[in-house]
């Protein structure tokens, strides 16, 4: 993974809406949360919510999927562990 979508993830991840949606996300798990669930959780009014989360699908922190009318967010959990992986790789590498 590049430094550069690296970066892009941890800029998104870098508001405190942002970073407050994607960790009610990451506690919800792998079946994630309807995005109405989230406007009523958070009280941001929708147009807020929709920008955040726009801005988290396109760092592809999170993937959204539909079902009926409801439309669910869920976090891209091979993208989180990218980005937990590009400071854990090298760590402690100077001490060796």
């Amino acid at each position: 993974m590049t430094i550069e979508v690296i970066a892009k993830a941890l800029k998104e991840l870098g508001h405190p809406t942002r970073l407050t949606i994607f960790k009610r996300l990451v506690q919800s798990g792998q079946q994630g949360i309807a995005v109405g669930s989230l406007l009523q959780e958070l009280d941001v009014p929708g147009s807020t919510l929709s920008h955040h989360i726009s801005s988290l699908v396109s760092a592809d922190l999170i993937i959204q999927r539909r079902e009926g009318r409801t439309l669910f967010c869920v976090v891209n959990y091979e993208k989180l562990q990218a980005v937990i992986a590009f400071f854990q790789d090298d760590c402690c590498i100077d001490e060796q």
